[in-house]
């Protein structure tokens, strides 16, 4: 792969038969796994010793089609790379996720979402072709309709690695106009959401990009973003002293380039890099600006889950254990304020994050209603719960209220279910099935087990 994060067809045939060689030498019944420094993942795994599938050569952009608005983009390729490659040509991804190291075959196999997802769904949607290296040793071409293409979003490596996706791309705007609108009624929140969701408009104005945040049981913003053409006149910097959430509450118009406005949550983790002190001044001068990354906080977290340092201070304090709740669910519209008054009243964790999404068409792996409005709602922390922190009392209780609403949840992050209902939420038998097909000795490990079982 050349520098840039581009790469040649020559290039990606190579990197596909190191795939296949890799593959080959994994014993039978050892864990198949991505050799990758990088994820996005919040699953503890098993440990193993077992060299995983190298996907090195993997990470570029093959091709950007500016007259078609297509792009051939390798599995591994991370957003970041991807954007820089689409930007050059005045085009963007349909979807873009918040963080910069999500990789596109990441997005797909796990259901990326962002502000643009109101009006184009998830990432998976925009895939017009895509090559899957199966748990049968080989690479197989699918389009929308295949049984594997439409098993495979939500499938997490289950059914295989996309190895090269073709996608579609949308005109980049030259800047982004935000517009931070206070709506503190829940109820009338989940009406403006649902009411651009349907009209993609806001007070007779299009609107091209939607989230916001909720701060507390009264106080939540609407965040409406408008591509607009040409250069910004003095745009907003969130990657030096200001922090960007924090704008919501004090700005109500901004002015970002479409880079910095793709990436405005990845600087500070949405709001999580407080954890690490980067809310404070001498603090966030000090940090040197090229960790100012999501990535890299998130190998701080994986250091600490190493060698316990929080939860030696808890025990020190004498403060009880703490439960991770580090999730993103989807509800209906119209049960978002329910969902958040029972989220205030057993959980009390702020801020959270809010993003609608219209799914285009029916997928078997998350069933969500094609053509209705879902609002996505992230919540990433910990709660002190004492010794049943293990267990995952609070989040059992996230899941079963999620489900009650008519909602589902990501499985990026750890989950609680039995497998009967696992199955019935993620359409376990279809999934089996497909699987069947394209692993016929199982040497992929299954959904339930990666997403439950910790496998």
């Amino acid at each position: 792969m050349t520098r840039g994060g581009t790469a040649t067809w020559e290039d990606h045939r190579r990197a596909v038969e190191r795939l296949r060689a890799s593959y080959a030498a994994i014993p039978a019944g050892e864990p198949v796994r991505l050799a990758k420094q990088t994820s996005n993942l919040f699953r503890p795994r098993s440990a193993t010793t077992t060299a995983g599938l190298d996907v090195s050569g993997l990470g570029g952009v093959l091709e950007v089609d500016a007259g078609t608005r297509t792009a051939q983009v390798q599995g591994m390729c991370t957003y970041e790379d991807l954007v820089d490659a689409t930007l050059a040509h005045g085009l963007i991804p349909l979807v873009v996720p918040q963080l910069r190291t999500i990789t596109l075959g990441g997005a797909v196999t796990g259901l990326g979402i962002e502000s643009t997802s109101f009006r184009n769904g998830l990432p998976h949607e925009s895939v017009l072709e895509m090559d899957v290296f199966t748990g049968a040793g080989e690479v197989v071409t699918c389009r929308p309709g295949d049984r594997l293409f439409d098993a495979f979003p939500n499938s997490y490596g289950s059914l295989g690695y996309a190895t090269r996706l073709e996608i579609a791309l949308e005109p980049a705007p030259g800047h982004v106009e935000v517009e931070h609108v206070r709506v503190d009624d829940r109820g009338l929140l989940a009406k403006a959401m649902a009411e651009i969701c349907a009209t993609r408009e806001h007070d007779g104005e299009r609107v091209d990009a939607l989230d916001g945040v909720v701060f507390g049981p009264g106080e939540a913003y609407l965040t409406l973003g408008r591509w607009r053409e040409g250069p910004p006149r003095d745009p907003s910097d969130y990657t030096r002293q200001q922090i960007y959430y924090r704008s919501i509450q004090r700005r109500p118009r901004d002015v970002l380039t479409t880079h910095d406005y793709l990436w405005r949550w990845d600087t500070d983790w949405f709001w999580c890099s407080g954890a690490f002190g980067l809310h404070r001044p001498l603090v966030r001068r000090l940090w040197p600006r090229r960790w100012r990354r999501s990535d890299a906080y998130h190998r701080l977290i994986g250091l600490d889950r190493r060698l316990g340092l929080v939860d030696r201070l808890d025990r020190r304090a004498g403060r009880p254990q703490r439960e991770r709740v580090v999730q993103d669910v989807e509800v209906p519209v119209e049960r978002l304020p329910e969902f958040l008054d029972w989220f205030d009243e057993h959980v009390a964790m702020t801020p959270v994050w809010i993003c609608p999404l219209v799914a285009r068409r029916a997928w078997p792996t998350y069933p969500l209603e094609p053509g209705e409005a879902y609002v996505n709602i992230g919540f990433w922390g910990t709660v002190h719960v004492g010794p049943d922190a293990p267990h995952g009392p609070t989040n059992r209780a996230i899941e079963a209220q999620v489900h009650a609403l008519g909602g589902h949840k990501s499985l990026y992050s750890e989950a609680f279910y039995d497998r009967e209902t696992f199955d019935r939420l993620y359409d376990g038998a279809h999934l089996a099935a497909v699987k069947a097909e394209h692993d016929p000795d199982d040497r992929l490990t299954s959904l339930y087990d990666k997403a439950v079982r910790d496998q």
